[in-house]
């Protein structure tokens, strides 16, 4: 029998790390129960724009990444054509050869669609497979990518609708063996639904402003496996909602507020009967279909149990006793909070930063970040920059860049005032 610890650790261990980090020691108040999912790599922030603001971008001004966080911001563009391509190195503090890579494109057909598409290309690096007794199969460079394609139309002055059809592969053993059984290439398709609304005859005192709202449900398609014996898992399918507020300070400054809220729209991992591991005494069974999965997401936590003086639940009649309040408590630990700011002089220099916020016992990720952007003519460059909030955290120090090219841009505000 193979290594299945070193297979497990290629195909699940360094991607959920992406998603949920550990949470050491056991709290009544607070057990840890991430949630986890097959290819979370479709939720990384791909380009350095929203990576410095928090990881938010549904509702912010429109560009090329708008692919990833909202296609239905594509409609309100102002240029006729953009191209971006980011790239980030990856849990550097663990490996050095992790990476994600994202090239983005759309194109204006009119004044009120758009169309778009990307390339999400995502590696683990390189991992050694062996047997039993160390020998080596082989080596291999497990990979996913995922290819999308948009349509966006406006269907009023101030809101839009957008859709994203995805095509996802991911390739995590090349095929070497699990417990006898042969692994393979896992795909799937998915779709994207989203919607944003932008309000630009605002004030505040003698400022203009503009005030937008967006939402998106991400990654909505079939359940995948690695193999034809194992269960399938869930795709990350995901809800976004979020507002940007941006004040033009005068013709030169302006300055935008960001907020972010996301929830996985993936089943919550129930609580087992520890001598009888099949049972469920808390939560639902998350062996459901793709649609049940979504909808049971809002209400299937299973809480926090109560525990007596010497440390042991109680279970009636199958059933874990469980504290009042805490099914809803973990539901609202379930949505990840992103805030960032973002400031433009002359609409060519740009200083933006933020924070993100994940609860202890759904992953555990919190961290600051900061970044800038810069605009010459068609060109711009954006870099990002990720502050850890907890010691040793695999994501610390993560840089994602940035480069695009916008053609037949709209006359910027600075112009237009002159």
């Amino acid at each position: 029998m193979k290594k299945i610890f070193l297979i497990l650790t290629a195909a699940f261990g360094l991607q959920m790390m992406a998603t949920a980090q550990s949470v050491s020691g056991r709290n009544d108040e607070d057990e840890l129960n991430a949630i986890t999912t097959a290819v979370p790599f479709l939720l990384i922030s791909p380009d350095s724009r929203s990576g410095a603001m928090g990881d938010a971008g549904v509702a912010v001004s429109s560009d090329a990444n708008a692919q990833h966080w909202n296609p239905s911001k594509l409609a309100f563009s102002d240029d006729q054509m953009q191209i971006s391509l980011s790239y980030s190195p990856w849990l550097r503090k663990l490996v050095d050869d992790m990476n994600l890579a994202y090239l983005s494109w759309f194109m204006k057909l009119n004044k009120t669609s758009a169309v778009g598409a990307s390339l999400r290309y995502f590696t683990l690096g390189d991992i050694t497979f062996t047997d039993n007794n160390g020998q080596v199969i082989r080596p291999f460079r497990p990979a996913e990518f995922a290819l999308d394609v948009s349509y966006s139309l406006q269907l009023s002055n101030r809101f839009s609708g957008g859709i994203t059809a995805r095509w996802i592969n991911s390739n995590l053993t090349g095929g070497v063996g699990v417990s006898g059984a042969d692994s393979k290439a896992a795909n799937a398709f998915a779709v994207d639904i989203a919607g944003y609304y932008k309000n630009d005859d605002i004030s505040f005192g003698d400022k203009d402003g503009e005030l937008a709202f967006g939402m998106v449900i991400s990654n909505i398609g079939n359940k995948i496996s690695y193999t034809n014996t194992s269960q399938r898992d869930f795709l990350p399918a995901n809800l976004r909602l979020g507002t940007a507020l941006t004040i033009d300070l005068d013709q030169y400054n302006s300055i935008s507020f960001v907020y972010d809220a996301n929830k996985l729209l993936v089943p919550t991992p129930p609580i087992y009967d520890q001598t009888n591991p099949t049972q469920i005494i808390a939560g639902r069974d998350p062996d459901v279909g793709v649609a049940a999965g979504m909808f049971g997401s809002f209400n299937d936590a299973p809480g926090t149990p109560v525990y007596d003086e010497q440390g042991n639940s109680e279970v009636i009649d199958g059933q874990l006793t469980v504290k009042k309040g805490s099914v809803l408590r973990e539901e609202l630990r379930e949505i990840n909070h992103s805030v960032g700011m973002e400031y433009w002089y002359a609409d060519q220099f740009a200083v933006r930063g933020g924070y993100f916020y994940e609860h202890p016992t759904k992953g555990n990720r919190q961290y600051f970040t900061i970044g800038a952007g810069f605009r010459y003519n068609v060109f711009g460059l954006d870099l990002s920059y990720l502050i850890a909030t907890r010691q040793q955290n695999p994501l610390a120090n993560t840089l994602r860049f940035t480069l695009s090219m916008r053609f037949d841009k709209g006359n910027s505000k600075v112009q237009a005032a002159n």
